[in-house]
């Protein structure tokens, strides 16, 4: 086999098979295939596609690339993942409170893509906690506290390592298939016998429209399932964030406030269904609404802020972080209220540009190689749909300085949309899938 055959049938919409995309994956992890033959074959791939067969097998191959992890364990081995949104820290909560219905949750995780933050980045808000464990630390988490939320390893998925990097920078992000296998080679590559994934759509998601976020959501509950992980999904609504919040230190807040009972709104909504569909798919539970009683009353008793506390000091983080959040969690020196210029309803949100202001702020990278500030960000986000003053806050903004500030209150109030008619408020969960 060589590279230029292989290009050539995706090119010509020719038959490929496992042994060829295994061919490939391999070499795009060892070097064989060149920086421009892998940004051929992506090209190939995001104009003509593999279809539903050349997909899985794209998929298992890149898992297959580098290491992969068996588990034994007493209970099932599941995960989540989410597609990426504003004010999304699902996995700080979901996590832990699976782990406390008796699941195992290896969940490997990144940092923020775009304008969307990242859970390795939340996390890492927590002082000492190191998110970056040797396999070895890792499984002994794992099976000490019932969950981790780590870095992948290098050695895990290289073949998609190298092939993202180069889509990156050859306008071949978009491709179906490359997403799909991208995100679940390294889920599969973790050893999961069941995945529930979230797929945002709306404004402050990837995916605007109901429609990509349907192909893209059965591409990946598809393609996981024919490679032998029970895999099931919703499209959930980001018009505005999950959270009335978007920051590290901000969004482990909020994460913290549901993980001790009092989070009732969307993200605690949002955290139920995934984790009674998690748990009703693993046999933890007799059904899915089941799943969601018992999530319930694992934060409601303690048991799962109990676990993420533990799960905390495991990772380096301080211990007794359940207790002390509140002081621990680091404070950003400017904060100031965003006041409404009008009056009227909230009647839309731009949550790209509510993204790219928590950025600017230094709550992400421009480049890969920037620090992150983790308290800066915005909190107390009104939700759509409420009325407001002249003059009312709509949200707070957290600043390292007084000119980021001002910076972020000019971008922000042209990113809220206010006027005389009241809203449609779409769904939390546009659809379930699997």
């Amino acid at each position: 086999m060589d590279a230029r055959a292989i290009i050539a049938s995706v090119r010509d919409r020719a038959a490929i098979g496992q042994a060829e995309l295994s061919w490939f994956a391999n070499g795009l992890a060892d070097g064989r295939v060149s920086d421009a033959q892998a940004g051929a074959f992506a090209m190939a791939v995001l104009l003509n596609g593999l279809g539903e067969a050349g997909r899985t097998a794209l998929t298992l191959a890149m898992r297959d690339s580098g290491e992969t992890l068996g588990w034994s364990l007493d209970g099932p081995v599941i995960d989540k993942h989410s597609t990426g949104g504003i004010g999304d820290c699902v996995s700080l909560i979901l996590a832990p409170a699976l782990a406390a219905c008796g699941a195992y949750v290896p969940m490997i995780s990144g940092r923020g893509l775009g304008h969307t933050g990242g859970t390795l980045d939340k996390l890492e808000a927590v002082p000492g906690l190191c998110t970056g464990l040797s396999g070895e630390r890792f499984r002994d988490v794992v099976a000490q506290v019932g969950c981790a939320i780590v870095s992948a390893s290098a050695r895990m998925a290289p073949a998609d390592r190298r092939l993202y990097a180069i889509r990156d920078v050859s306008a071949t992000v978009e491709s179906l298939d490359l997403i799909t296998a991208s995100i679940l080679s390294k889920k599969l590559a973790a050893g999961l016998e069941g995945l529930v994934l979230d797929v945002k759509m709306g404004s402050g998601a990837f995916m605007k429209g109901l429609e990509e976020a349907r192909a893209l959501a059965s591409a990946l509950v598809e393609t996981a399932n024919a490679a032998g992980c029970r895999t099931s999904a919703v499209i959930s609504d980001m018009s505005q964030p999950l959270a009335p919040a978007a920051g590290n230190a901000l969004e482990v807040a909020e994460a913290m406030r549901v993980l001790c009972g009092a989070g009732d709104g969307r993200l605690a909504e949002l955290t139920m269904v995934l984790g009674g569909m998690a748990l009703g798919d693993a046999g933890l539970a007799e059904s899915r609404e089941e799943g969601e009683e018992a999530l319930r009353k694992v934060l409601g008793d303690g048991r799962a802020a109990e676990c993420f506390g533990r799960m905390i000091a495991a990772m380096g983080g301080p211990t007794g972080f359940v207790e002390t959040w509140e002081q621990v969690l680091p404070a950003a020196p400017v904060i100031r209220d965003l006041p409404a210029p009008r009056a009227g309803y909230v009647r839309a949100m731009n949550g790209e540009a509510m993204g790219l202001a928590v950025i600017g702020l230094g709550g992400g990278r421009q480049v890969e190689t920037d620090a992150v500030d983790p308290a800066v960000g915005l909190d107390r986000v009104v939700p759509l749909g409420s009325r407001v003053e002249r003059g009312a806050p709509l949200l707070r903004i957290h600043a390292a300085r007084q000119d980021q500030a001002d910076r972020a209150a000019a971008a922000l109030v042209q990113a809220m949309d206010i006027g005389e008619a009241a809203p449609y408020l779409p769904p939390l969960v546009h659809e379930r899938l699997g």
